[in-house]
C-alpha cells in the first residue's frame, strides 16, 4: 500500500489518500490524472487494466485502487 500511496502522490500530491474516498465522484482526479495513474499502475505492477475495470468504484479511494491492483495481479 505504501508504494501505491507514493504513486498516487506522484499523480496528485495535494490529496490525503488515507482519508479521501471520493477521488472520482468528488472530481478530485481529472481524466488526465486517471490516464496517468493507469499507465503508471500498468508499468509498476506489470498489470493490464481492462476497460471494463475503469469505473469510478475502482478508483474512488486508495483502498479501492489497491484492491483492483491485487485482484489483477492474482
Amino acid at each position: 500500500m505504501e508504494e501505491l500511496i507514493r504513486i498516487l502522490e506522484d499523480v496528485r500530491d495535494d490529496v490525503d489518500y488515507s482519508e479521501t474516498k471520493n477521488l472520482i465522484d468528488g472530481k478530485i482526479f481529472t481524466s488526465f490524472d486517471i490516464i496517468q495513474l493507469i499507465s503508471t499502475l500498468d508499468d509498476e505492477y506489470d498489470i493490464s487494466i481492462p476497460a471494463a475495470e475503469i469505473v469510478p468504484a475502482n478508483f474512488n479511494s486508495a483502498e479501492a485502487i489497491y484492491a483492483l491492483v491485487q485482484r489483477l495481479k492474482g
